[in-house]
């Protein structure tokens, strides 16, 4: 974080986000959201959270939602998935990143509700995404669970909002014009 420019995003609470890096979070078994368009620095914070639990003693995984879906969807027993879940139910702190980059079938749905349900007031979750809540139905097309799983995910939680343009965008520009300005050299 110490890299961090607090300065390029429109809107940032960065109180927020020190507190959240500060783990008061985890003993009180409290979700944190962050949620912003790409390259805003989201997935930093968030492993960066993680990074932190760690150094205080805690487990933490960090996942992207992609990558834990296609882990419990390819168990091919009840027994397996059971196991594979109480894995991620397990660690203290989970991060799940990138949720709402893709879309998911309702299976998929199911299974981040059965494992956010298992942690749900037992052990926080972490969880990045570029989607406001009203638009996740749109991560999940015909799930049932949808709104249940952004109820039981928001209660107990802190939820920080990142506002403004992209890092990545702003430093490609700036390399574009360093490449321009050595050529005219």
């Amino acid at each position: 974080m110490a890299d961090f420019d607090w300065n390029w995003p429109k809107e940032i609470d960065r109180p927020a986000v020190e507190r959240v890096l500060g783990l008061e979070f985890v003993s009180g078994a409290e979700n944190v959201i962050l949620v912003s368009a790409q390259g805003l620095g989201k997935t930093m914070i968030a492993k960066n959270i993680a990074h932190n639990a760690i150094l205080a003693g805690h487990t933490a995984l960090c996942v992207t939602a992609s990558d834990l879906l296609f882990d419990l969807g390819r168990r091919d027993s009840a027994t397996a998935l059971e196991g594979r879940i109480r894995y991620y139910a397990s660690v203290s702190v989970l991060l799940i990143d990138e949720l709402g980059y893709l879309s998911y079938d309702s299976r998929a749905a199911d299974l981040l509700f059965q494992t956010l349900s298992r942690r749900y007031e037992k052990k926080p979750t972490v969880l990045t995404t570029n989607l406001a809540f009203s638009d996740w139905p749109a991560i999940f097309p015909n799930a049932m669970c949808a709104t249940t799983l952004v109820d039981r995910l928001t209660h107990h939680s802190e939820i920080i909002t990142v506002v403004g343009e992209s890092y990545r965008k702003r430093e490609a520009e700036i390399a574009k014009q360093a490449r321009k300005t050595r050529a005219k050299r």
